[in-house]
């Protein structure tokens, strides 16, 4: 199974940006992404690259986060801006097909 460990997370204040980072043991196929838990809520999707490799933003995030990789390094990347308090939550990084999350980090908006 590929590991998946994530970086990156902080403190930042609204309006900031933070840069998440997800190294992957090995190669991922499949859909690969970035998820978030708030306190007290389910997780829920951020964006992810879908099997065919097209992108796919939720909509509380489009025109603010943007995901990327880099295939050679089995790197996925999550650039944070615009950011808001209740964008506060654990950022996990996942290729859920796969069966593979990392252990995720936390990022906290303060207002």
């Amino acid at each position: 199974q590929v590991q998946l460990a994530e970086s990156g997370g902080g403190v930042v204040q609204a309006g900031g940006s933070l840069k998440l980072t997800c190294a992957a043991s090995g190669r991922i196929f499949g859909v690969m992404g970035w998820y978030r838990q708030a306190p007290g809520k389910q997780r829920e999707l951020v964006a992810a690259f879908t099997v065919d490799g097209s992108i796919n933003y939720e909509d509380f995030v489009k025109g603010r986060f943007t995901i990327s990789r880099d295939n050679a390094k089995n790197l996925i990347y999550l650039q944070m801006n615009s950011l808001k308090p209740e964008d506060t939550a654990v950022y996990y990084c996942a290729a859920p097909l796969m069966g593979s999350w990392g252990q995720g980090t936390q990022v906290t908006v303060s207002s």
